[in-house]
């Protein structure tokens, strides 16, 4: 697959697992993975899960803009840059945000991320 299709793949993935599980995003971070949230750093799978578990809202649907994606050093990795809008249950606005992915191989032929960084974009 080429880098394009597999970053579109990932992030369809990654933003439907996020609005109808995140408990199942634990699967796609390590031990080794940090996430930057609104500048808060977090590392480790458990402790990034439990971060976007407990966010307070329930029920968000992503919207994407924009996937960009460059190869990442010789080891197969590739960043993954994002932008769209997040619409919260029960709100009328919707929120622009950014986020980029650090994607590095698995043994097993998949990709994990390494790092994370997502910030809300306010005008």
């Amino acid at each position: 697959m080429d880098p394009d299709n597999l970053a579109k793949a990932f992030v369809e993935h990654y933003y439907s697992t996020f609005d109808n599980n995140r408990q199942s995003l634990a699967g796609l971070y390590q031990d080794a993975s940090m996430l930057t949230f609104e500048g808060q750093k977090i590392q480790g799978a458990s402790n990034i899960v439990a971060k976007l578990t407990s966010l307070p809202f329930q029920q968000c649907h992503h919207s994407i803009s924009t996937v960009d994606c460059q190869p990442s050093g010789a080891s197969g990795g590739m960043l993954v840059f994002v932008s769209g809008n997040l619409q919260l249950a029960g709100e009328q606005h919707t929120l622009k945000f950014s986020q980029m992915f650090h994607l590095m191989p698995t043994p097993q032929g998949s990709y994990y991320v390494l790092n994370d960084i997502f910030r809300l974009n306010y005008a």
